[in-house]
């Protein structure tokens, strides 16, 4: 049997980020996929229709990922949001920070890259800001602040904290039993209340939805199965190939960023090379900024006056900051990480959410008073 060659299973796994990555830029923009529009819609009009878009894009990649897991084809406690380390306030703050970030700069870290697509000199920006800050958290200043008063507040679990470990041995239950009844019972539950309602049953939202979470199952295939060496022939030990994190990945955009501008700065470091994340990146760009090239919705947008741009500077600086404390955006713990049924990922999650609602009311009620 011929050995697998960890340079082309490398290479495969970056290009194939990229493609999934470009898929979902051109529908997230066809479709119009934001989840701070989400967020924006249920608090600002009572309108569900993108939230409902959203939630499809989980329930599908919550069942993907747990059909992946029930073949035996990835193991989730190989990625970062099942690790039995439970930093709670890392979840909760970083979460919340990231919630208030993507309102002041008009949408997450996918939307970011999305709007550079279409020609937003904001976004842009933002996106530069949010690298920075997402560095600095990860290996730079603020990362020592990170693990000595934010990451240190933490609960250690004897299992991996996704939740069919964490209840299989109290309730008595084989886990792959209850893996597969959490999943079908967590996405079958989202797609009744997705579809429940005629008015978003429409193409593009089902579209868009369907299209994010089938991405997000692709990312975790190509990361955990096609780049998952059992025995790396160099060290001879398991090895996650073209993974910033050295773990299985799929789609996140905030330490992503980091590493994308990292390389770029870095270019003649050979030891700097490009990854599933960077991948990722650049692809979501790609594949948006085709989409509007050819429908011809390209329009280049900037800042209205400097009352926007610190607006934006914030947003971009919180987004970098709190995404790397919560381990992931409204893509990388809204959908890959809720995939992976991790306790940390709902917490972020729901953090994001709440940041962003509050951050929107309070915007408009300084509307009101100026009014």
């Amino acid at each position: 049997m011929t050995e697998p060659n960890p340079a082309s299973l490398a290479s495969a796994v970056v290009w194939g980020a990229f493609a999934l990555a470009f898929v979902f830029g051109a529908v997230a923009n066809k479709t119009s996929f934001c989840t701070m529009g989400a967020v924006s819609d249920v608090v600002n009009m009572g309108d569900w229709n993108r939230m409902r878009m959203w939630l499809l894009a989980i329930a599908v990649a919550v069942a993907g990922a747990t059909g992946l897991q029930l073949a035996g084809l990835i193991d989730v406690s190989k990625s970062i949001y099942a690790a039995p380390n439970f930093t709670w306030l890392s979840y909760l703050f970083g979460g919340f920070l990231f919630g208030v970030g993507m309102t002041l700069g008009s949408g997450c870290g996918s939307k970011t890259l999305i709007r550079i697509g279409t020609g937003n000199l904001k976004s842009l920006v933002v996106a530069l800001v949010l690298a920075v800050f997402a560095y600095m958290t990860l290996k730079g200043i603020l990362g020592v602040f990170r693990v000595a008063a934010i990451d240190a507040v933490s609960a250690k679990f004897a299992t991996g904290q996704d939740l069919p470990s964490m209840l299989a041995v109290p309730l008595g239950l084989d886990r792959k039993a209850l893996l597969a009844a959490l999943g079908a019972a967590i996405a079958g539950g989202l797609l009744f209340f997705v579809f429940k309602t005629r008015e978003f049953r429409t193409f593009d939202n089902v579209l868009g939805g369907l299209v994010v979470g089938l991405v997000v199952v692709g990312g975790w295939y190509l990361s955990g199965d096609i780049g998952h060496l059992a025995e790396d022939p160099s060290t001879l030990e398991e090895k996650f190939l073209a993974t910033n994190s050295g773990r299985m990945e799929s789609l996140s955009f905030v330490g992503p960023q980091a590493y994308t501008l990292e390389l770029l700065l870095l270019w003649s470091d050979k030891s700097r090379v490009a990854t599933f994340g960077i991948a990722t990146v650049l692809g979501m760009f790609a594949g948006s900024l085709a989409w509007s090239l050819a429908t011809r919705s390209f329009r280049l947008e900037s800042f209205r006056d400097a009352g926007d741009l610190i607006q934006h500077l914030a947003g971009g600086a919180l987004m970098g900051f709190g995404g790397v404390l919560a381990l992931g955006c409204t893509i990388g713990q809204g959908i890959s990480g809720v995939s992976t049924l991790a306790l940390g990922s709902f917490l972020a999650l729901f953090a994001t959410i709440a940041g962003a609602a509050v951050t929107m009311k309070i915007q408009y009620w300084r509307l009101m008073k100026e009014v």
